[in-house]
């Protein structure tokens, strides 16, 4: 019988052949999800022989992640913040680049209370619920309102909530501002929108591009559809003083930020980079 080290070493020749980039943690993630066990038991486990009916399972993993499915909803769950979210094809999958936006957000709503006491935040277009669970879970003495067009989308918010222990967030269906009328005004207004170009859906990567929902990926002709609805509503739904942050395509920074400029004459507009030193986030205070 093959040993665990035996699959794991044809398992990242046979994804990194098929096209994968990460192919060792592929394999490692599968395996260990598979088996059951935590990536660490694998390396503790190297010796381990399988058994026919426990490669099964690995060997129709692997297949699907050859022909383009992304290992987080194979798995089901996807690290954001230092938790794990459950994931499904109804939403985005959480990446690193949107924690630029919480720890902006954070850094602003501990100034004024370390436990978020008195303040209320929107997160709008939650897809997984990454912002505002996380949002609700740093900050317990906080009210937060996650809101989403999608009712697949929400359900997984649902999940990661009830999961995570956040009984200060509340969930909210409807487009942009809509929702969020009847909960407001808001001292934090966040969000994470669909800002690929229609052309450049075409050259995402196939993962993204073939499994990921369209809807919360695409920003139309120009990217900026979805800014341009939501800034149309957001003076009606903002305390004094508040914060607004946006995670934007560094490309398109300067033009969001110009947009919420006319939506929110008088506030300061800055744009803040990421660990790379692009510009991720667009966002706005006042005093």
């Amino acid at each position: 019988m093959p040993t665990l080290l035996d699959v794991l070493r044809l398992s990242t020749s046979y994804l990194a052949q098929r096209g994968s980039e990460s192919a060792r943690l592929d394999a490692e993630l599968l395996t260990a999800h598979s088996l059951g066990l935590r990536r660490l038991d694998l390396y503790l486990q190297f010796d381990r022989p399988l058994r026919e009916d426990e490669l099964e399972p690995v060997r129709a993993l692997l297949r699907r992640r050859a022909s383009g499915e992304p290992v987080a909803y194979l798995v089901g769950e996807r690290e954001f913040y230092g938790r794990a979210f459950v994931v499904t094809p109804a939403v985005l999958i959480p990446r690193p680049d949107t924690e630029t936006l919480v720890e902006a957000a954070l850094g602003w709503a501990r100034a004024r209370a370390a436990d978020g006491s008195g303040l209320r935040i929107a997160d709008v277009g939650t897809g997984s619920g990454c912002i505002g669970v996380t949002m609700a879970a740093e900050l317990s003495g906080a009210h937060i309102v996650a809101s989403d067009v999608s009712a697949e989308a929400l359900e997984v918010a649902r999940q990661n909530a009830a999961r995570l222990g956040t009984p200060n967030l509340i969930l909210a269906r409807g487009a942009w501002t809509e929702p969020l009328r009847e909960h407001g005004p808001y001292d934090l207004l966040l969000s994470n929108p669909p800002y690929v170009t229609t052309a450049e859906l075409e050259e995402l990567a196939t993962d993204v591009r073939n499994h990921e929902p369209r809807q919360a990926l695409e920003g139309g002709e120009d990217g900026l559809d979805a800014y341009k609805a939501l800034f149309s509503g957001i003076a009606d739904v903002l305390r004094t003083p508040a914060y607004v942050g946006f995670e934007v395509d560094p490309r398109r920074a300067a033009q969001v930020a110009q947009l919420l400029g006319a939506a929110l004459p008088g506030w300061d507009i800055q744009s803040r980079a990421d660990l790379t030193g692009r510009a991720r986030v667009v966002e706005a205070t006042i005093p």
